[in-house]
């Protein structure tokens, strides 16, 4: 999604205050940033400005984020959305990515996290007449993704394998330092199983596809992040999970 004009991005929230927060975080000069209070606002200010980006609450009266999501989706394949999401919906948040949003991002935030997501977002293809990436590996079949983000590969004995799709990576930069969930930690499905820093200082968050208790991390990775995109779906695998009870959270993934 590469223009010369500025982008266009809303903030959907029905409490004034967050959508004055949230603008002034990211507000920056090659940024146009309105606001709008309620999803059916939203609505009727998307068909006149053709928003590139916008970023919407989860939990709102009357039409919600994940409503005002498909209806945006149906009608411009090609928005970018996220949501801000509570801890409690985060798995309906997980839901939302299955249905097409780019991201969410749970409270509480800081304007660093959310920037950092904002710039990723930006650097999407618009769908649009875009030459296919003939350097993208293929995803192989027979794996579990979350769309966009992370990927599971089932294992013997409770036993999943955990990357991060090459969609993400490619978006992400220069790997400057990777963070993994140390071993033993217990982790739920949508939370951060790993985080990324790139060589701009931008943060990018990993979700985890699953819920379980952190088994094994790919120490190799660890110490050459560059091996996550040169083989993002053999060596470049980010953990191990024990995952005794899958079948909840197959739910919000799709096969390869």
């Amino acid at each position: 999604m590469e223009k010369d004009t500025k982008y266009k991005i809303l903030v959907v929230d029905d409490e004034i205050n967050v959508c004055k927060s949230i603008r002034q975080a990211i507000l920056m000069e090659e940024y146009e940033v309105d606001m709008a209070l309620s999803g059916e606002e939203a609505l009727e200010m998307d068909k006149k400005e053709l928003y590139d980006l916008v970023i919407t609450d989860l939990m709102m009266p009357g039409i919600s984020g994940v409503d005002l999501l498909e209806t945006l989706k149906a009608a411009r394949p090609e928005v970018v959305v996220i949501l801000v999401t509570g801890y409690p919906t985060i798995r309906t948040a997980v839901q939302s990515i299955k249905l097409g949003a780019f991201d969410y991002i749970p409270k509480p935030f800081t304007p660093v996290e959310l920037r950092s997501l904002i710039s990723r977002a930006l650097k999407q293809p618009s769908g649009k007449g875009v030459p296919e990436d003939t350097k993208s590996p293929q995803v192989p079949e027979g794996l579990l993704l979350m769309k966009g983000h992370t990927w599971l590969r089932k294992e013997e004995d409770h036993i999943a394998t955990v990357g991060i799709v090459y969609e993400y990576l490619r978006n992400v930069g220069s790997i400057a330092n990777l963070e993994i969930i140390p071993e033993n930690k217990n982790i739920f499905q949508g939370e951060v199983c790993a985080r990324i820093t790139d060589g701009d200082g931008h943060i990018h968050r990993i979700w985890s596809p699953a819920s379980g208790r952190i088994a094994r991390i790919n120490k190799e990775i660890e110490s050459d992040p560059s091996v996550l995109k040169k083989d993002p779906y053999g060596r470049g695998w980010l953990l191990r999970l024990d995952v005794p009870d899958l079948e909840k959270d197959i739910e919000g993934l799709v096969a390869s």
